[in-house]
C-alpha cells in the first residue's frame, strides 16, 4: 500500500559502488548480486535511505544513452517510491511505476533516452 506523508520528510541517499551495493544486497535482501539502487524504509518523518551505485549509473546512463545525472535521477525517483510503498511486482505495477517515474522526471526537465521504462 503506497503511503503519503502526512508533513515534511527525509530521504538519505548515500551514493557508493557496486562492492557495498552486492553487499548490502546479500545481507539485506538475500540476493548476492550487484544492483542499482537499494531502498531502506524509515521511520516517523524519515521515509528511508537509498543506497545507490554510481559505477552502475553510469553503466546505465551509457547503455540507455541519455546522462548520468538522469540515470542518477531515475534511481532516486524509483528508491522513493519504493520508500512510499510502491512495488513493481505485477505488469500493472510495473507500469504505475514507469508512470510516476516519468511524471516525476518530467517536471525535473529530465528526459530518459527512448526504452528505458
Amino acid at each position: 500500500m503506497a503511503r503519503l506523508p502526512e508533513r515534511r520528510s527525509t530521504i538519505a541517499v548515500r551514493i557508493t559502488g557496486d562492492r557495498e551495493l552486492r553487499r548490502l544486497n546479500t545481507e539485506y535482501a538475500g540476493k548476492d548480486a550487484v544492483t542499482d539502487v537499494l531502498s531502506f524504509v524509515g521511520s516517523g518523518e524519515h521515509l528511508g535511505d537509498l543506497a545507490i551505485s554510481w559505477a552502475m549509473v553510469v553503466r546505465q546512463a551509457a547503455e540507455f544513452g541519455h546522462a548520468p545525472v538522469t540515470e542518477f535521477g531515475l534511481l532516486c525517483v524509483h528508491g522513493m517510491l519504493h520508500l512510499l510503498g510502491w512495488d513493481h511486482a505485477t505488469p500493472a505495477e510495473r507500469r504505475e511505476m514507469a508512470r510516476l517515474t516519468r511524471a516525476a522526471l518530467k517536471s525535473s526537465a529530465m528526459k530518459l533516452a527512448p526504452g528505458r521504462l
